[in-house]
């Protein structure tokens, strides 16, 4: 099974799609393929579609929501059975593969691929290149882990609480791992091929000051001093304004820091890496 939720929602079994178009059923899917080989208890599912207020037949319907699941696993069995592929390893059936236990649900996976694990895989390991000071492999690993993403996570899901906080989740993660990826392209020189994209998420995360520290220095790296003091007041506007806040005491230093390396002076010891100074 291939399982998708980064984005638009898309599981497939053995190469052909289970993904149904019912709003309730979806949810259902994405919450059991988030969790694939786990048991998704009954209560999670019931707070997930009806938001503490669930009917009377709330687990008469889940199981109708469950029973149309496998209906679609069966269809797609059976394609695969019609391309001549009977005597395929890994034969299953669509009971094998949506699994009724005790208290809950479990979506089997087969060892099929999760893009959510690859990305959760992928930024551990960058993280810890990162601290091993390997910052080219942290910049490939974490490259990769967010090359995963093609949108934001369970896009076309009617999420409820447990999808909510679960893309909260992910959200922050991604955010951090950006972070993380774009220090390590710092740390490698590649502030010039930095600008386009920090110009974009300068723009996108108005209040993210180290998104716009690390731009601060990739244009000052650049030759461009007065654009990134530029930022600077900008962002200090913006957070003053909308917030209530000063900058913090990292980006004030690194601000002084520029205006005293002077036009073409590198920063030298107070170069901004990762929220800190230093």
């Amino acid at each position: 099974m291939d399982i998708a939720l980064l984005g638009t929602l898309a599981v497939r079994e053995q190469g052909y799609s289970i993904t149904p178009t019912a709003p309730k059923a979806r949810q259902v899917l994405a919450l059991l393929a988030l969790h694939a080989d786990q048991v998704v208890p009954v209560p999670d599912l019931i707070e997930e579609l009806w938001a503490g207020t669930p009917p009377r037949s709330a687990r008469t319907t889940l199981q109708t929501y469950v029973l149309q699941l496998r209906s679609l696993i069966s269809a797609a069995l059976e394609q695969r059975q019609e391309k001549g592929q009977e005597g395929a390893p890994g034969r299953r059936t669509a009971k094998d593969v949506l699994l009724t236990l005790p208290g809950g649900y479990l979506l089997h996976s087969g060892g099929g691929t999760s893009d959510v694990r690859g990305f959760d895989r992928l930024v551990v390991r960058g993280s810890q290149a990162m601290d091993a000071g390997d910052f080219p492999g942290a910049a490939r690993l974490l490259r990769e882990a967010l090359s995963r993403w093609s949108g934001p996570a369970f896009a076309d899901v009617d999420s409820g609480v447990q999808l909510e906080t679960e893309a909260r989740r992910l959200e922050e993660t991604r955010l951090c791992a950006l972070d993380q990826r774009i220090e390590a392209d710092l740390r490698i020189g590649r502030h010039r091929e930095l600008l386009a994209e920090l110009t974009v998420l300068a723009g996108r995360y108005r209040t993210h000051e180290n998104l716009h520290g690390q731009f601060m220095l990739a244009l000052h790296r650049s030759g461009r001093r007065g654009e990134a003091l530029d930022v600077y007041q900008r962002l200090h506007q913006t957070l003053v304004r909308e917030l209530g806040l000063e900058p913090s005491a990292v980006l004030r230093r690194l601000q002084r820091s520029i205006l005293m390396a002077g036009p073409d002076a590198p920063l030298g010891a107070a170069e901004f890496h990762g929220g800190r100074v230093g």
